[in-house]
């Protein structure tokens, strides 16, 4: 039964959020529903649909602006700087600098209430930032990804474009419902395009 997902079934698998590696850790064996003839480790969708309501009744709680969104990969950072403009979150998106999280002398240092991290292995300096400083840290998880110091595990594809996209849209569409600022049977007013990251043109 996939009716009470919060998008269609098909939305999902389109956009490759189920799409693991062909690598696997052992804390991440809950969330892997199968494995293909290639390899390739095939991800729960129904656990990523839960952990998205989870994470979003989370973030709705907080100061907007004390919520810390972190990815360094190319196609993580359209949809946090997306995502952050929508909800009020601070979005660090790019190289993280060292002591962002633990060094007051800097000119970029933030005091997060939540660090949101959209790679484990990409942004480790911000995880370990995140559990010196003993706030949650909410991550994005790949079937290859360690889940040292992470607090809430959201397991799909946090590399691909289009699952990136997806999920941050879906991700602010759920903390503005949890907020009252969207009602459950309203449109959101942005489209998961608007999340997405542009592929790079190559000069020939």
């Amino acid at each position: 039964m996939t009716e009470d997902l919060l998008v269609a079934l098909d939305q999902y698998l389109a956009a490759g959020i189920h799409i693991g590696t062909q690598v696997k850790t052992v804390t991440m064996e809950p969330y892997i529903y199968r494995v293909r003839q290639d390899g390739l480790y095939v991800l729960d969708i129904r656990k990523f649909d839960e952990r998205i309501r989870v994470a979003s009744r989370m973030l709705a709680r907080e100061d907007p602006s004390s919520i810390a969104v972190v990815g360094a990969r190319q196609y993580a950072q359209k949809p946090i700087q997306t995502f952050s403009t929508i909800i009020g979150a601070t979005p660090l998106a790019g190289r993280f600098i060292p002591g962002t999280f633990t060094n007051p002398s800097l000119p970029q240092y933030t005091e997060p209430s939540i660090v949101f991290i959209t790679d484990p292995r990409a942004d480790a300096q911000a995880v370990r930032e995140g559990a010196k400083i003993r706030v949650p840290v909410v991550a994005l998880v790949d079937t290859d990804n360690s889940l040292q110091y992470i607090d809430l595990a959201i397991p799909c594809n946090n590399k691909g474009r289009k699952s990136l996209s997806l999920t941050y849209w879906l991700l602010a569409r759920q903390v503005l419902r949890e907020r009252g600022q969207l009602t459950p049977d309203a449109e959101f007013p942005f489209k998961v395009e608007d999340f997405e990251a542009t592929l790079r043109r190559v000069e020939a």
